[in-house]
């Protein structure tokens, strides 16, 4: 059952070098501004501890993923700093990822939509199941996925982001996101996902540290200036979400 708790749950178990990390909140494990900060603190965290060699990204719950930011945050945005704060929120865990010192395995089990996209596309492994379909919600709601962008392109392509992003009410399946090279493998179960995720942090946790920090440089190489650029998008979809078509938008699909 997912955690009751308003601004979502956190927490950190560190077994044989491998720190999994659970996420989650009562809205399909969506992200309020909290919940966004607290997870980027702990990632530079445990980049810092040399206790931890891999680490496990993971939700809450049998059913979504992910469902990208809080509509209740969203809705109550009502000017562009704001806006801009709420969505740099989301700059900030990429970035978090991108420098992290520990390669990050992604553990999607279910329905995955915008920022928990992102946020998958940022791990440098992910391993999903059959149910982890994923869409990029943002245009039709009169923003678009500008922060995630660069991390989800890096995985899938231009023509794969084109096709996501364009056809924003089109789920597409775990296997279409293999295909493209978001998800590096698609199991039937959780069972089976959970014995693949141990096995390779498993191994992983065994390898030598060094040659796996200098693996992550060379996997993130020549997206330095995502500092900067993550924070150029966040002031995009800062903006936009005070229009009235997105507000509107917002509170339709609220209800």
């Amino acid at each position: 059952m997912n955690t009751a708790r308003k601004n979502g749950s956190l927490f950190t178990k560190i077994e044989q070098k491998i720190a999994t990390v659970e996420f989650g909140h009562p809205a399909s494990n969506s992200f309020p501004s909290e919940l966004l900060e607290r997870l980027t603190q702990e990632i530079h965290s445990l980049s810092q501890n040399d206790e931890v060699v891999v680490i496990i990204l993971q939700s809450e719950g049998k059913n979504a993923f992910c469902a990208g930011a809080s509509f209740d945050e969203l809705l109550a945005i009502s000017n562009s700093t704001q806006g801009i704060h709420f969505f740099s929120g989301f700059a900030q865990l990429i970035n978090a990822i991108r420098v992290c010192s520990k390669l990050i395995i992604g553990r999607v089990h279910g329905k995955t939509v915008g920022g928990g996209v992102g946020l998958a596309a940022a791990c440098d492994y992910v391993m999903a199941t059959e149910k982890a379909a994923i869409k990029l919600t943002e245009l039709s709601i009169g923003i678009g996925p500008f922060v995630i962008a660069p991390a989800v392109e890096r995985k899938i392509g231009v023509a794969g982001l084109s096709e996501l992003t364009m056809a924003a009410t089109e789920w597409k399946s775990a296997y279409w996101a293999k295909e493209k090279g978001l998800y590096a493998k698609v199991f039937e179960s959780d069972k089976e996902l959970d014995a693949a995720v141990e096995v390779l942090s498993l191994n992983l946790a065994s390898y030598n540290p060094e040659a796996l920090v200098e693996l992550k440089k060379i996997l993130w190489k020549g997206t330095e200036h995502w500092e900067t650029l993550l924070l150029e998008r966040a002031t995009i979809s800062g903006n936009l979400v005070l229009s009235d078509f997105t507000k509107k938008a917002l509170a339709k699909f609220k209800k």
